[in-house]
């Protein structure tokens, strides 16, 4: 059994075909048995720009500002989906990798700094150096599924396409969406 985890997270949320391509590796991983994690936790498709854990006592109310003034300043970014990837560790992780464009980054970058000059730490691991930017498909799947986990990832037709369209602040888990705002709404426009 695994350890249940509790923390925020800021997530890019996809479009809906982009979503639904997404949600496709979900279920096809599901079907086989191979993980049901992220939908047993009521997670959906998204790429976590920060992930903070509950023990950094953080109030979720200040990041509602953040967001959504970080949110009139962007447009929709596009997202190409090309490669499949694994974390190991506790999580054993199976993802899709978005193309690391300079867009992605220098929006992982931007939101970094508006955090810290509100005093938000950025942990470690999400820091600009260290973030691997990546869409979830399968957690905590068992070491030796992780190899069929792999081949059923890749009869996807990849790259898939499309654009990261809203951001979220997120409560885990279970995953419980605090507030979103839809990216390029700018106030007044």
């Amino acid at each position: 059994m695994s350890q249940q985890e509790y923390g925020y997270a800021i997530e890019l949320y996809l479009d809906p075909a982009l979503e639904n391509q997404v949600l496709k590796a979900w279920n096809a991983l599901a079907r086989r048995q191979i993980s049901t994690h992220l939908i047993d936790m009521e997670s959906r498709p998204h790429i976590t720009l920060f992930s903070f854990p509950s023990s950094s006592s953080l109030d979720p109310s200040k990041f509602d500002s953040i967001l959504e003034t970080f949110a009139s300043k962007q447009d929709p970014l596009p997202l190409s989906f090309s490669a499949i990837g694994s974390l190991s560790g506790d999580s054993n992780l199976l993802f899709l990798s978005p193309t690391p464009t300079l867009s992605l980054l220098h929006l992982h970058s931007h939101l970094s700094d508006a955090l810290r000059k509100e005093g938000i730490d950025v942990p470690a691991d999400y820091s600009v150096d260290n973030w691997i930017p990546h869409c979830s498909v399968a957690k905590h799947v068992p070491k030796p599924r992780m190899a069929e986990g792999f081949s059923v990832l890749r009869d996807l037709k990849l790259p898939v396409t499309g654009y990261a369209v809203d951001i979220a602040l997120v409560e885990f888990s279970p995953v419980r969406e605090l507030f979103s705002f839809v990216l390029g709404t700018a106030a007044g426009s």
